[in-house]
Order: structure tokens, then sequence, then C-alpha cells
């Protein structure tokens, strides 16, 4: 009997993107393997209120067609220490019609999706959403180079007030990438 798990890897993991998204793509090559996170959630003032180490794995999947991501904090070794946290799936698409990208993130642990349009330059990626709250959720990466980047989840009220929520400081575990 083959192992479900075996086949389900095999068809969601991919080698590369396919040709024809490679350039669309781009902005997310460097960010592909495995990172250990500083995370930080910040209360209305903006003072740091939690503090964990988590770790974030991003990939090439469904036929090279997909960028997906799998963040979790805590991290599996801290676990027993700071408690259950969340894994949180993330997929991105590529959209030609937009010229942009499509994201859907998944938190199982409180069945919350959130989708969003991404855009990308050199070095940052921001992805914007509206649902399923009312004021306007993003999401950014910047500072992109080949061993580290930073990450921000920031909130925007209808009156232009940008709240901070969480950081996350990146450093990839293989160094020698």
């Amino acid at each position: 009997m083959t192992d479900p798990r075996s086949i389900l890897a095999d068809l969601f993991v991919a080698d590369g993107p396919r040709p024809e998204y490679a350039d669309a793509f781009q902005v997310f090559a460097p960010l592909i393997g495995s990172w250990d996170l500083d995370v930080r959630w910040y209360d209305e003032s903006g003072e740091v209120v939690r503090q964990t180490e988590g770790e974030w794995h991003f990939g090439w999947a469904l036929d090279g067609r997909a960028v997906a991501d799998i963040w979790i904090t805590p991290s599996r070794a801290r676990r027993p220490i700071d408690g259950d946290g969340e894994w949180g799936l993330s997929i991105r698409l590529y959209d030609p019609e937009l010229k942009a990208f499509r994201s859907t993130w998944m938190g199982p642990k409180h069945a919350f999706v959130m989708t969003f349009i991404g855009r990308s330059g050199d070095d940052w990626i921001t992805l914007d959403a509206r649902e399923p709250t009312a004021y306007k959720t993003r999401w950014g990466f910047t500072n992109i180079t080949p061993t580290s980047f930073d990450w921000r989840n920031e909130d925007e009220a209808e009156d232009g007030t940008i709240t901070l929520r969480q950081t996350f400081a990146a450093v990839r575990r293989d160094r020698s990438t």
C-alpha cells in the first residue's frame, strides 16, 4: 500500500516554476527554502506584547503553477515551552490579467481564511486584503536577500491610521545558499 503522504507530497511539490511562470514568480525565488523566525506581536500602542521563535518553509507547488508556504509559530522546537500555536498555509498564483498574484492564506487552528492581491518590486512583495474584516490588512515582505528578509502584518483603518500587528525577522536555515 502506498503512503498517502508520499502521494500528496509528490503531487503537491514541484521542482521549480513552469517556464511560462518563471518571470512572474522570480520575485519569490529568493524565498524558496526554510527560514527561522523571530516573531513579535504588537498592541495598539506599538509595544511588543509577545515574542517567540517560528519557522517558515517556501516551495514551488502544483506543477510549478504556484508558490506555497507553511509558517509555524511557535516553531516545532518551541512548542513544549511556548505551547500550541498556528500552522498557516499560503498558496500564491499569478494572474496574468491582473498582472498580480492571488494569494490565499489559511489558518486551520481558528478556521481563518484570507485572500490577497499581491504586487512586487525588486526586493519587496506586498499583499493587500479587505476580508474578512472591514479594515484593510497588508502583509509585506521587505529587505529580501538570499539570507534574510523582513515581514510585517499591518491594518489600515478607514481614516488611514496604520496599526502594526505582527513582524517576522527571517534568517535562512541553510546559510550556505
